[in-house]
């Protein structure tokens, strides 16, 4: 399946592109060196649990209005929350992206960063701040695919596209957050149809901040 329609770096590469998993790249070398840097894992989410995320964050969010202006103009066409409370169920969820995506000695974020976006919404490449989180992110994607671009910020020639599928769960640690811009491309720039998503996204704390500070404004995607 072919993700992205080829606005990357190089669209020559972009046609018969290496890959793994939910993972395709520049190259195997990149690819390789990633591997456990950024990471897919599609069908983490049953339907049951993917129904159960949607329908509790639904009232909340039709309670807000998207926005077309983000504070680093990295977002287009989005409304957002931070959650700290879930249901039992909601909980046990999020209970196994923990175990599945961070470290035993690594402390989260107690609130998670709810992101919906429009169909016809998009995130602009961006690199996310150490201040906002720590090392590793670990989003669920519901209702819609959709498709992440990871540009090297100085080697423009390296990227990865990552295939988020509704029900699946994808990491991003250490060089994969720092070193490579993310992007989520919209609808026209994608070989499928996309709807609206959500993603619902645990953070690993930043070094120096207690797990219940207020951070700044979170990474997108």
């Amino acid at each position: 399946m072919t993700l992205g329609r080829g606005r990357g770096p190089d669209p020559t590469l972009c046609q018969e592109a290496p890959r793994r998993g939910g993972v395709r790249g520049s190259g195997a070398a990149v690819l390789s060196r990633l591997q456990d840097a950024a990471v897919v894992r599609p069908g983490f989410l049953s339907a049951a649990e993917e129904e159960t995320l949607s329908r509790e964050l639904e009232p909340e969010l039709r309670r807000r209005r998207y926005e077309y202006d983000h504070w680093d103009a990295a977002i287009h066409g989005f409304r957002e929350t931070e959650k700290s409370r879930w249901s039992e169920a909601s909980r046990a969820i999020l209970r196994r992206v923990q175990a599945a995506a961070f470290g035993p000695g690594q402390t989260l974020l107690s609130s998670v960063h709810v992101l919906d976006l429009e169909p016809q919404g998009y995130i602009k490449p961006h690199v996310d701040s150490v201040k906002f989180c720590g090392s590793t992110i670990a989003g669920l994607s519901l209702l819609s695919p959709s498709v992440m671009r990871l540009v090297h910020t100085q080697e423009r020639g390296e990227w990865l596209e990552l295939l988020l599928e509704p029900g699946s769960l994808y990491i991003l640690r250490g060089s994969a957050r720092y070193d490579f811009s993310p992007e989520i491309l919209w609808d026209e720039e994608t070989f499928f149809a996309r709807g609206r998503r959500i993603s619902v996204i645990c953070r690993s704390l930043p070094e120096g901040m207690g797990p219940g500070e207020p951070g700044q404004p979170p990474p997108a995607c």
